[in-house]
């Protein structure tokens, strides 16, 4: 797995949200907060594994929301980051942070009502037995991103810390098959690189969005899109 070490260390943990979700980049964590909800949805007291959870971006919003919830990270100093979100925001009786290996989770059979990962799959070198192994604890939803081989992203994927493992809409539909799941629903988004968006102040991300978005709603755009959302169930 890409980064693994790289994501244990304790300054790297402590600076992750700061590093990708200031400036412009906030509008990238309420595209992928409103993504999952999206996706998840009606979320009370339902059960629910996230995969590479973090700092608990998403764990702890879904716990504000009454979902019962675990969120597993191979990386103690991102869980750590993780459990202080979840005490300041008073919700730690709804969630687990756990340390795993997403090629083996510690679960039975459909345990899960669903299971997600976002902004893991481009660090997975065995994508197949990771999807596999979420769709194995799910009893019925499995939910992911993945990073596209044909936008902006390819083109400086070269230069980023530890690259990216970008993918074709047919390679993510036979790892869905293969899994034994049924694609339900797939979104395409962000024309434009997360990069830029984090370079620029607020207001001017939201004006830069409204022109991504249409560009997105376009057939050429949705061929170029940086990332897509898959929703698969079984069937």
């Amino acid at each position: 797995m890409k980064g693994q070490e790289f994501y244990q260390a304790d300054a790297v943990a402590e600076a992750y949200e700061d590093k990708r979700f200031s400036r412009g980049g906030r509008l990238i964590d309420r595209r992928e907060k409103e993504a999952v909800l999206e996706a998840l949805s009606p979320l009370q007291d339902r059960r629910i594994l996230e995969i590479a959870c973090g700092t608990g971006r998403f764990t702890v919003m879904l716990a504000e929301r009454d979902a019962d919830i675990v969120g597993l990270d191979i990386s103690q100093a991102m869980l750590s980051q993780g459990r202080e979100k979840a005490k300041r925001a008073g919700v730690t009786d709804r969630l687990d942070f756990m340390r795993g290996d997403a090629a083996r989770l510690p679960f039975p059979d459909n345990h899960f009502d669903a299971v997600f990962a976002m902004r893991f799959f481009h660090l997975a070198d065995t994508p197949q037995a990771f999807l596999t192994e979420m769709a194995r604890v799910s009893k019925d939803l499995v939910f992911f991103d993945t990073f596209n081989a044909r936008s902006a992203r390819s083109v400086y994927n070269w230069a980023l810390p530890m690259g990216s493992r970008l993918y074709e809409d047919s390679e993510v539909t036979e790892l869905i098959a293969g899994a034994d799941l049924e694609l339900e629903a797939v979104t395409d988004d962000f024309v434009l690189p997360y990069g830029l968006y984090r370079k620029i102040p607020d207001w001017m991300a939201d004006g830069l969005r409204d022109l991504d978005t249409a560009a997105t709603d376009g057939s050429v755009g949705e061929s170029l899109a940086t990332v897509s959302y898959w929703t698969a169930r079984h069937s």
